[in-house]
């Protein structure tokens, strides 16, 4: 195995390990922070990626649907025509990072001691990287994958996708002919279970987006005066019932998969589809790994912004607040009903955002050959399905019949959140991280 791995290695080609680096710095460098309500300009970053494809003899498509939120598209032929052809899709957008609470500036690209920081390291300026890094490497090689793959560098991911994947699924689709599964963010990172195991968690699945605006209406007044009809009051008991209500468990075939491969790995025989299945005792002898299923049992809906009044002294008559929803597979009719028994009679909720559910089959050949791809270069890991609790791009592509799994290959050591760093302080990643990812998303590419 370590003579298969160093061969290829050696053919990637050294200048791909420096190029995957240099790479994820530079467009870290480039601040497309995305604030929601189309405030960011990916644009920089799309001419950034479009002219290294370009540099490897990729013609690159920049397509917006407002001006400066621009998508890249490219297409490299494959030797079989016959065959189906494979989306490879990342985001150029990336969360509002504060300056002042981190160690290193977020916007820096630093690397120190083999650690490259900024905001977008992990999400997901890093995986841009790596597939620029590879398609480059095949250039100088001359080499062809079997099928013919589509890159596509998308805006507005972190946000409603209106302006990315969204405008391109629904205006470009010819873009995409052929195409039948795609690969994104998140999944195959190092997950450090107990006892020294290694798992490889690759997405097979992600709960539907259900961002809810919540209204309430009342009796405007003085704060002063007795007010039985208080929109703050209607809506502050409406969200107390939000926050304290609890999902039924509702177990998705991704998510079962997942609970069984991990509970063997412990040790644990676990039959979640048998009558009376006790998921939740099952997650607590799973230790950390608990963390990689216990969202995606069960629907949620949790809180995240309230809007109400002018002055202390006067009762508004209207009264907002806003609830990040997530819907598994098969549970809207469950999500929708279950809002309206919350919110009561006072209380109107519409969704202010939504996005279906996704699954992907975890015994296709596809999967296959992402475990393989994983375990020839990391023979100590072990590949488990599991389903992301929040969403990607896979959402929108789904529109055009493309089936998504979160593959974005990264070696982690002990100690080291993955998930934590997602959205959070010091986003970072280490630099051997970046070089496992390019030569597992080579393998795959290539044998794809």
């Amino acid at each position: 195995m370590a003579d298969v791995r160093t061969t290829e290695e050696t053919a990637l080609g050294a200048r791909a390990l420096d190029e995957v680096v240099d790479f994820t710095s530079g467009l870290i460098r480039i601040d497309t922070t995305n604030r929601g309500g189309g405030d960011c300009r990916e644009r920089p970053a799309a001419e950034y990626v479009a002219e290294r494809l370009a540099g490897a003899g990729i013609e690159p498509a920049l397509l917006e649907r407002t001006p400066g939120r621009t998508n890249v598209v490219a297409r490299i032929e494959g030797t079989d025509p016959s065959a189906d052809a494979l989306l490879v899709h990342g985001h150029l957008d990336v969360v509002p990072a504060e300056p002042d609470d981190w160690s290193v500036h977020p916007f820096s690209g630093e690397v120190r001691d083999g650690v490259l920081w900024g905001r977008g390291a992990i999400d997901m300026k890093n995986m841009d990287a790596m597939v620029l890094a590879v398609v480059r490497a095949w250039a100088r090689e001359g080499v062809r994958p079997r099928r013919d793959i589509v890159i596509a560098y998308t805006a507005d991911e972190e946000a409603s996708a209106v302006d990315g994947s969204g405008f391109l699924a629904d205006r470009h689709a010819a873009l995409f002919d052929g195409c039948t599964e795609g690969i994104g963010e998140s999944g195959a990172f190092t997950f450090h279970a107990a006892a020294g195991r290694q798992l490889y968690p690759v997405a097979a699945g992600e709960r539907g987006t259900a961002w809810l605006k919540l209204t309430a209406h009342g009796r405007a007044g003085h704060g002063s005066k007795v007010n039985r009809d208080n929109a703050v009051s209607r809506l502050a008991a409406a969200i107390a019932r939000i926050g304290d209500h609890r999902w039924p468990v509702r177990l998705t075939p991704t998510v079962r998969a997942a609970l069984t491969e991990i509970a063997a790995l412990h040790g644990i025989e676990a039959d979640p589809g048998a009558a009376g299945f006790d998921v939740d005792g099952l997650l607590g002898r799973l230790g950390p790994a608990a963390a990689l299923v216990e969202a995606t049992v069960r629907n949620s809906a949790n809180p995240t912004m309230l809007q109400a009044g002018y002055k202390v002294n006067v009762i508004p008559g209207r009264a907002t607040a806003y609830v990040d929803g997530r819907m598994l597979p098969g549970g809207e009719q469950e999500f929708r009903e279950t809002l309206d028994r919350l919110t009561g009679p006072d209380v109107d909720w519409e969704f202010d955002h939504s996005e279906v559910a996704l699954q992907a089959p975890v015994d296709s050949p596809t999967y296959a050959k992402l475990r393989a791809a994983v375990e020839r270069f990391a023979p100590e890991g072990h590949v488990v399905p599991y389903c992301m609790s929040g969403g990607t791009d896979a959402k929108q592509f789904s529109r055009l019949g493309i089936t998504g799994y979160g593959f974005s290959p990264l070696k982690l050591p002990p100690g080291f959140d993955y998930q934590a760093l997602f959205h959070g302080v010091d986003e970072r990643v280490p630099v051997d991280a970046l070089h496992f990812g390019v030569r597992v998303l080579d393998h795959y590419l290539r044998t794809a």
